[in-house]
C-alpha cells in the first residue's frame, strides 16, 4: 500500500537530489549545496543573493564552523569525482578564507556576503564535470 501524503510532501519540498554516485547525481548534489549555502533569497536593492552561509557567520563561535563543513563536503563530493589534488587545494583554500573572514564576530559575515566561496567552488567542479563526464553537462538558461 503506498502513503499517499509521500507524494505530496516531496512535491512541496520539490525536487531532492538523488543519491547515486554518477556524475549526473552529484552535480545535482553540489548545485544544491550551493544554493542552500549561497543563494537562498536575493536582498532587494542591492540584488544580492544571500545564503546559509552567511546567516550562519552571525552565530558565534559554531557558526563559521558548521558553514566551513558544509563547504568541505562539497571538496569530498569532488574528491568521489576524482579530481585533481590542484583543484582540491584551491577548492580548500576557497573554504578555509571564507572561514578565517567568518572569525570576525558579526562583522565577518560582511565580507562574506562579497566573497562566495561556495560559488567558486561549484564553477571548479563544473568545469571539471563538463570536461570529464560531458553526458551529465546541463544547459545553463
Amino acid at each position: 500500500m503506498t502513503d499517499p501524503v509521500r507524494p505530496r510532501a516531496m512535491a512541496a519540498i520539490g525536487k531532492l537530489p538523488s543519491l547515486g554516485r554518477d556524475a549526473g547525481s552529484v552535480r545535482q548534489r553540489v548545485e544544491a549545496m550551493e544554493h542552500l549555502l549561497e543563494g537562498l533569497v536575493t536582498i532587494p536593492g542591492i540584488n544580492r543573493k544571500l545564503g546559509l552561509d552567511v546567516i550562519l557567520d552571525i552565530v558565534p563561535v559554531g557558526g563559521g564552523a558548521i558553514a566551513a563543513a558544509m563547504g568541505a563536503w562539497m571538496i569530498w563530493e569532488a574528491r568521489n569525482l576524482g579530481m585533481s589534488r590542484f583543484q582540491m587545494a584551491r577548492m580548500l583554500g576557497n573554504v578555509g578564507l571564507d572561514f578565517l573572514l567568518g572569525l570576525i564576530p558579526w562583522i565577518g559575515a560582511i565580507p562574506d556576503l562579497f566573497f562566495t566561496s561556495n560559488s567558486r567552488n561549484l564553477k571548479i567542479i563544473k568545469r571539471h564535470l563538463d570536461r570529464h563526464h560531458p553526458a551529465g553537462a546541463t544547459l545553463a538558461g
